[in-house]
């Protein structure tokens, strides 16, 4: 008797309302898949044989901070030999000791390219230093940010220049270069660290610039998914959120926020994914809060956006 009243009730609401309630059920349903699907991926599917399925040897951009410094510590770890790539020789000599001291097996080529600079000069560079060597892994982690919220008109041209090069052009030249010898070997794994900016936000106000970039990695990494599949080549692009970088806070953190990553635990998560689906956030606090944000309506998002990076503009200015 109480299910046929209940059967009326609901004949009885609005179209919108009942509308509205389906389409809560579908989002909840949607991200209830997504994470038992993260939970399987990271928990239960092994990671792949890095050096089996793509070659020995791994490229790092950016590697001598944050994520980078991280990712470079994991690769080795797994056994793969390192070149890294970025613009201060005294930072990449003093990672390089760090990693042959824990890693004594690991060999390490440095290649002392600035990616906001003379590209052409970088990129004949590392083409030299790849050179018969079989990089089977390229992790394009090297980007520029605006540390502090700044509306576009507030930018100074040789900072967007700046950003533009690092983010776009250097990433782009420097995945066509590593891609050639990757095709002649038939195989290989492109890393491309995106943003939580552009999926799990809807805009990023005052990081505009920034955002833009990582939205053009992001499409970027898809389409040679596509492209390249067939060839035996896995791209992919992973999305964090707030990692303890310098890009997050020039301070050394005391106290981490709950979903604020360490550089160490973001990369340990990271190689797991590595070869395994074209777009992935792959810290599992991180993968949470992005199916939370999901459920919010954007509005609300956005509003919360402007208001943080509204505080980004004024605040820890203890820190310029």
């Amino acid at each position: 008797m109480e299910i046929c009243h209940y059967a009326e009730d609901l004949k009885q609401q609005p179209t919108w309302f009942l509308l509205l309630g389906l389409l809560g059920l579908l989002s909840l349903s949607k991200s209830t898949f997504s994470l038992l699907k993260w939970l399987y991926v990271t928990f239960l599917r092994p990671p792949k044989n890095l050096i089996k399925s793509y070659g020995s040897w791994a490229l790092v951009t950016g590697p001598t901070d944050g994520i980078g410094k991280a990712f470079a510590f994991q690769l080795a770890r797994k056994g793969l030999h390192l070149v890294l790539v970025g613009r201060n020789p005294d930072k990449l000599a003093t990672v390089s000791d760090e990693i042959k001291a824990e890693y004594g097996k690991t060999q390490i080529n440095t290649v002392v390219v600035d990616l906001s600079g003379d590209l052409s000069e970088g990129v004949r560079r590392i083409r030299e230093a790849i050179e018969g060597v079989d990089v089977g892994v390229l992790v394009n982690n090297a980007g520029v940010s605006n540390l502090y919220g700044k509306y576009v008109h507030e930018m100074g041209e040789e900072e967007v220049e700046r950003m533009l090069s690092v983010n776009v052009k250097g990433m782009t030249l420097v995945t066509r270069v590593v891609l050639e010898g990757m095709l002649r070997r038939g195989r290989g794994a492109i890393v491309n660290v995106g943003s939580g900016s552009v999926f799990v936000t809807p805009s990023s106000p005052l990081f505009s610039v920034y955002a833009a970039t990582k939205a053009y990695i992001d499409q970027f990494s898809r389409s040679l998914y596509v492209e390249y599949k067939k060839s035996g080549i896995d791209v992919q692009c992973q999305i964090p959120l707030f990692v303890a970088t310098r890009m997050y806070s020039k301070r050394k953190l005391t106290k981490r926020p709950l979903f604020v990553a360490s550089p160490e635990a973001y990369a340990r998560a990271a190689i797991r994914w590595i070869g395994y689906e074209p777009r992935v956030c792959p810290y599992l606090p991180h993968f949470i809060q992005w199916c939370l944000v999901s459920l919010v309506p954007e509005f609300i998002v956005d509003e919360s956006r402007l208001r943080f990076g509204i505080r980004r503009k004024y605040i820890n200015k203890d820190e310029r």
